[in-house]
């Protein structure tokens, strides 16, 4: 046992050793933000309550925002869209699958950090001539050699070189965790936005068509004006092209909510011919009026795209580390214990036992300066990283800023599109009385239909917009994903018992 004792002594100095790591240490990035999110203050609502254009949206700062935020816009229709979309969405089940194989990674270099122990057993027949072992002319009959053993193999950790790995292919699996949620928030976020344009288009299109309809009893009473002598050919030929005009704007109209229903198959993970979409309409959504608003310190902690940052950067941290730690002494220590015998039965015996224990350093001297080079190197990635993270958070603060600043103006725009739609819709209401009682030609009142017509649309833009930047805002505070269970990588293999 005293033939031992200098190996384990080397064993426990080492186990000592293996307590630190070189290389910095990571810590969680505490960037300085602003209180604001903009340069003046918000004001408390977005619009007059007292306004027919629609409901008072008020900001709500420092309240918590939902898991589901899209189940503030009150349809059903949206919540199951979004329901499938996150069950089958081929963009989710990619992110999941990249989830899974990091965490195996991972898992698979925690066992770096303990010994590996191989068990083997062989047999070998064979013929060796006598001049190995010193008689030429010895004539050495065929025999068969058995091995059993168990081989023991641990390479010393001591300056935190396989930790620091581990620590890194931890970084990647909190990276795609944070990608995880950003394509969950992305996905939720695009089917709102297309329901959205999807409810205007058509919107947008119905009207449009009253217009041709106005336009064309136009073009029939000019028509007949003319053969009556009453208007000359160029009023005709005016309203004619502006029918034209119209009618010219109202297929890319079609398109384009061709295009939006496509786009909301795919999202939901359907082909564009499978299955039907709802039909959206404004009026069955209802607006926010509670826009819950995070505070500014808060935002980085809160946004996938920071956090997933920040793991990238805590990844070049760990490199560093990783290749610190290669520039110092590598010491493994291995051994065997097993039998070795000519048959079966005295494999097991005393006078077959064979064992041996060894160790070994590998102490890097010259690599014509390629470890220290390839250090200088992963500082430099470091360094990058951190640049883009805090690119990434003054990214983050413009995003809100801009969604805050375009809900206050969305607001002023739907109302003063609301004033001129209600003042068309006045002047449309003389302009009947008046033709009722002679005072007007039908043209004029066809005139005022038109007008009317027209700035229907444009309140339909401006209301189409104030929910879409709703959703915009939701989306740029980060959508809520601490307020739920996390997201599952589970493959559907393993859900299915495969």
């Amino acid at each position: 046992m005293k033939s031992f004792s200098p190996i384990i002594l080397f064993i426990i100095v080492l186990v000592t050793l293996a307590g630190c790591a070189v290389g910095p240490d990571f810590h969680s990035q505490n960037m300085a933000t602003p209180s604001l999110y903009t340069a003046s203050p918000l004001p408390a609502q977005t619009v007059s309550a007292q306004s027919d254009s629609g409901a008072a949206q008020r900001f709500a700062f420092a309240e918590e925002l939902p898991a589901q935020w899209w189940t503030l816009f009150g349809s059903p229709d949206l919540d199951m869209m979004i329901k499938q979309g996150i069950a089958d969405s081929p963009t989710l089940e990619l992110a999941k699958a990249k989830l899974r194989e990091l965490q195996e990674n991972r898992k698979a270099q925690v066992g770096a950090l303990f010994p590996s122990v191989d068990a083997g057993v062989s047999a070998n027949r064979q013929k060796i001539s006598g001049a190995s072992l010193g008689e030429p002319d010895m004539d050495i009959d065929p025999f068969t050699l058995i091995n059993a053993s168990i081989n023991v193999s641990y390479t010393f950790d001591i300056f935190g070189g396989a930790r620091r790995q581990l620590e890194a292919l931890q970084a990647q699996v909190e990276y795609q965790q944070f990608q995880l949620e950003g394509a969950h928030l992305t996905l939720t976020a695009n089917i709102v936005t297309a329901a959205i344009q999807e409810a205007s288009l058509r919107a947008q299109i119905r009207s449009t068509l009253d217009i041709l309809a106005v336009q064309q009893k136009q073009l029939d009473v000019l028509k007949t004006q003319l053969e009556l002598g009453a208007v000359s050919k160029t009023a005709v030929l005016s309203q004619e092209t502006e029918l034209a005009m119209t009618k010219a704007g109202l297929p890319p109209l079609e398109k384009q909510l061709d295009i939006t229903r496509h786009a909301l198959s795919v999202l939901i993970g359907k082909f564009p011919g499978d299955g039907k979409i709802p039909e959206f309409s404004l009026d069955s959504m209802h607006l926010p009026e509670s826009l819950p608003v995070s505070l500014p310190s808060l935002l980085a902690h809160q946004r996938p795209d920071v956090r997933a940052s920040e793991a990238l950067l805590h990844l070049a941290c760990a490199a560093v580390g990783v290749a610190t730690a290669n520039l110092y002494p590598q010491i493994t220590l291995s051994g065997s214990y097993g039998f070795q015998a000519t048959s079966t039965d005295v494999l097991f015996s005393g006078q077959s036992v064979v064992w041996n224990l060894g160790a070994g350093l590998v102490q890097p001297i010259f690599h014509g300066g390629q470890l220290t080079a390839k250090r200088r190197s992963a500082i430099a990635v470091y360094d990058q990283a951190a640049a883009q993270y805090r690119q990434t958070v003054l990214k983050s603060f413009q995003d809100v800023a801009d969604v805050l600043r375009a809900l206050e103006t969305d607001a002023r725009t739907l109302q003063a599109q609301a004033q001129a739609e209600a003042a068309a819709k006045a002047t449309l209401a003389l302009t009947e009385k008046q033709f009722e009682l002679g005072a007007v030609s039908y043209l004029s009142l066809l005139v005022a239909q038109r007008d009317y017509q027209k700035t229907l649309i444009n309140v339909i833009s401006a209301r189409a917009q104030r929910y879409a930047d709703t959703a915009a805002l939701f989306q740029a505070l980060g959508g809520g994903w601490w307020n739920r269970k996390a997201l599952s990588a589970d493959s559907p293999l393993e859900k299915a018992g495969i």
